[in-house]
């Protein structure tokens, strides 16, 4: 045993120990304010200042200056950005893959590194044979444009390069990442329920199903499947998004144990075939636990009634989850929110602000009204990495709600856009996408040659384009065979051209049709007659 003197020795030199400690942290503090800190390296490189005591080439490649990464800034924001939102420009430079390769000389990797002249020309070479989607012509998916607010914070979340696991690395982020859920779980009346960012809407789907499966058997996440007494089966509208099949898949529950909603006319779910689908289930033996409804399909833009599904889900105690990936964006619309209503129903939702809010890929978000569920499914309590006795509230870790580990930053892009914007801005932004479908819309009804398929609902237009030869023939089954085959000869006159991309598909009965879809917030009027005017140059010979 030490003796009293020995202890307080100890004690002395502990306080020794915590004291230049303290006085360490001020005095770093105060050199690296005075600009005198030995240590500020990026300080010194950024202002040319290289000293052979701090970092050198031979030690360091690529870091002696920054230079380079200069260099390819000035490059993204010429090509990458000014050029790239010219309508004048290309919105694509299309070449078959094996011209492209043939193009991409440096594209293999080789054993000796490559000069930065090298470098700086691959760069400009995959500006050059990219896709241009920040064009306000480019229309062929569900995002585009370009925002410098969002643009900024995308940039210096990869500059900082942190993990949004937990407050600890994360700090800021993570303060945003709570204003933004709130603001948005206010938006669909989820109040005081929980969120997450998820990489893209099908892993959204997938939450809802698995915190679905948990919430009404929670014996599953540690006793497995093997545990029922009943096959699990879920439901989803015939024209919902596919992520439903391969999560079914993924999740063990089985794509055969998915039971396809009828939808009318318009793409919308059927609530009285919800109704007749769950007790068909019900009676060859199922245990029916989820129903995915969606605000805003993939092809027609369709909004499910909320509301009536909702009130199915609550007669038969099931989960309703809605996939808003490409539509709920509407909540942020006074005018458009009504296409919303009954979201304050439903359990959980799916909802990509890299869509039609602007946000640049990807931004996607998991949605539910229930408070604790989330960390309850999918906590693991690694305890290497959510320790509780961290010296602040560790409610504030939030990476034992996600199904990953390492969580990319998502939040910085969009708190940019939407503070920068403020929500007058937002809404403004959201009601142009949609007077822009319904402008469209109104100018193919008065063009010879196009034929809309139906009123857009969201900001889809979907159409078709009758050159003058199958005009005012008998439409036969033979008719439309020819009908079909337009809309990919056109699209492929596009890409050679490159004057613009849109998309175009079949849909259940419907043969090939052009899918028009608005969510560039620079797309104006003028770009919807010149899309009119551009497929009709490309395809009246057809």
């Amino acid at each position: 045993m030490a003796s009293n003197g020995n202890m307080a020795s100890n004690g002395t030199q502990i306080e020794n120990r915590a004291s230049n400690g303290v006085n360490g942290c001020n005095k770093r503090k105060q050199t690296e304010q005075n600009g005198n800190s030995e240590n500020s390296v990026i300080k010194k490189m950024a202002n040319g200042n290289h000293t052979e005591s701090v970092v050198s080439a031979e030690s360091i490649p690529g870091k002696s200056d920054l230079k380079f990464l200069r260099k390819i800034v000035d490059i993204i924001i010429k090509e990458g950005l000014i050029g790239a939102m010219d309508r004048e420009e290309r919105v694509c430079e299309f070449l078959q893959p094996e011209d492209l390769k043939a193009k991409l000389k440096e594209l293999k990797i080789n054993r000796e590194p490559s000069s930065e002249d090298q470098l700086t020309e691959i760069c400009k070479d995959v500006i050059k044979y990219s896709v241009k989607t920040t064009n306000p012509r480019f229309f062929n998916q569900l995002f585009g444009g370009m925002d410098q607010y969002t643009l900024s914070g995308a940039w210096i979340t990869e500059a900082l390069n942190s993990s949004q696991y937990t407050y600890e690395v994360a700090p800021v982020f993570t303060l945003m990442e709570k204003e933004v859920y709130s603001k948005m779980l206010g938006l669909i009346g989820f109040d005081g329920g929980d969120a997450i960012f998820v990489p893209g809407g099908s892993m959204g789907n997938l939450y809802g199903m698995n915190l679905a499966r948990y919430t009404k058997f929670p014996e599953i996440k540690t006793k497995g499947l093997y545990c029922l007494d009943k096959p699990l089966c879920m439901f989803t509208s015939e024209k919902g998004h596919y992520s439903i099949k391969k999560s079914a898949g993924m999740m063990g529950l089985g794509t055969e144990n998915i039971f396809p909603v009828k939808t009318d006319k318009l793409g919308k779910m059927m609530p009285e075939d919800l109704r007749n689908k769950i007790n068909i289930a019900k009676g060859e033996g199922y245990e029916p636990y989820f129903v995915n409804a969606t605000a805003g399909t993939t092809v027609l833009g369709a909004y499910d009634p909320l509301s009536d599904i909702a009130d199915v889900c609550k007669e038969y105690n099931l989960w309703l989850h809605v996939d808003g990936a490409w539509g709920g964006s509407a909540a942020v619309s006074q005018k458009y929110k009504y296409l919303m209503n009954g979201i304050e129903k439903a359990d959980s939702m799916t909802w990509n602000p890299h869509k039609m809010m602007g946000v640049p890929l990807q931004c996607s978000m998991f949605l539910t009204k229930h408070k604790d569920v989330l960390q309850d499914c999918h906590c693991a309590n690694a305890r290497y990495l959510f320790q509780q006795d961290k010296n602040y509230d560790v409610s504030y870790d939030t990476g034992d709600k996600s199904l990953q580990c390492g969580r990319k930053v998502d939040v910085l892009k969009f708190w940019m856009l939407w503070k920068g914007k403020g929500d007058d801005g937002m809404e403004r932004d959201i009601d142009h996408l949609f007077m822009l479908s319904r402008y469209l819309a109104n100018k193919l009804k008065q063009t010879a040659g196009f034929r809309l398929i139906q009123e857009p609902e969201c900001t889809n237009v979907c159409f078709w384009y009758i050159p003058p030869s199958l005009r005012e023939q008998e439409e036969n089954k033979e008719w439309w065979d020819k009908v079909a085959k337009v809309a990919p000869q056109i699209k492929a006159r596009m890409m050679e051209c490159g004057s613009m991309m849109i998309g175009y598909n079949p849909d259940g009965d419907l043969v090939n049709f052009f899918r028009m879809v608005q969510s560039n917030f620079d797309t104006t009027t003028a770009d919807m007659d010149f899309l009119v005017t551009e497929i009709d140059r490309l395809g009246k010979d057809l």
